[in-house]
């Protein structure tokens, strides 16, 4: 079960955070911090397809993961959860066109050997 939860989170924490980035990457760059800039945002922010969809999913990843600690070690639910690191790297390469350095890559790699220290 542990590694159902740990699945579940990496999965939807995933796509919530992609669908969420490319959500408010299509609705420009937030330069009006005043009252009526706010209200704008929070509009689109509940209205638009992407960013609701990501914030559900992100929803189901936090509780995903509060089941997880309620039944595993934190030392464990957390480091394994950490997988979902590598995942959204390459996922924001190629969904999102971002370009990744080989620092990024270097780092995403680090995290998965520090998961696979943590499992052994």
């Amino acid at each position: 079960m542990n590694w159902v939860l740990v699945v579940i989170s990496v999965v939807s924490g995933t796509v919530g955070d992609l669908l969420s980035a490319k959500g408010m990457a299509l609705g420009g760059e937030i330069n009006d911090f005043g009252p009526i800039g706010i209200a704008h945002l929070l509009r689109y922010v509940v209205t638009h397809r992407l960013v609701v969809i990501g914030m559900v999913s992100n929803a189901v990843s936090f509780f995903s993961l509060l089941a997880l600690l309620s039944i595993a070690d934190v030392t464990f639910a957390v480091p394994a959860t950490a997988l979902g690191y590598i995942l959204k790297t390459a996922l924001a390469k190629w969904y999102l066109g971002e370009y990744v350095t080989r620092k990024r890559w270097a780092g995403a790699a680090l995290v998965a050997i520090g998961v696979v220290l943590i499992i052994l």
